[in-house]
């Protein structure tokens, strides 16, 4: 799948913030990294159109974000939901995270991933 170009600077700023994950991120990119999670391929700090996104499933064009506290203002929930639509227009399927549910469920936030991702087999 080829890659909306990128100005350099943007590509920079997404390697950098690799470096400085949160404590939920970096939790969450322990289940999903070198596809433990059902085999599924996910890029951390992705650029994708002019955002850069926490996870990124190109196979199945899934994207997964996880939100803190700041997110939950009106003004950055507006910002997350115009975000939201962009990607979507692209076919992309976003699903958020509240910091707090990573740290303290991470089996069912990986069971819903999978869900979406449509890996689940019957319950």
């Amino acid at each position: 799948m080829p890659h909306t170009p990128l100005p350099p600077r943007h590509r920079a700023n997404a390697r950098s913030m690799r470096k400085v994950m949160t404590d939920a991120e970096l939790k969450l990119w322990n289940e999903l990294r070198a596809h433990r999670l059902m085999g599924l391929g996910f890029r951390r700090q992705f650029p994708i159109a002019s955002y850069i996104v926490d996870f990124a499933c190109p196979q199945k064009k899934l994207i997964v974000e996880v939100d803190g506290s700041q997110h939950s203002d009106a003004d950055s929930a507006d910002a997350d939901e115009v975000r939201t639509k962009r990607l979507e227009q692209d076919c992309w399927i976003v699903l958020r995270f509240w910091n707090g549910d990573v740290i303290r469920d991470i089996d069912n936030v990986c069971q819903h991933i999978v869900i979406v991702a449509g890996l689940a087999g019957p319950i």
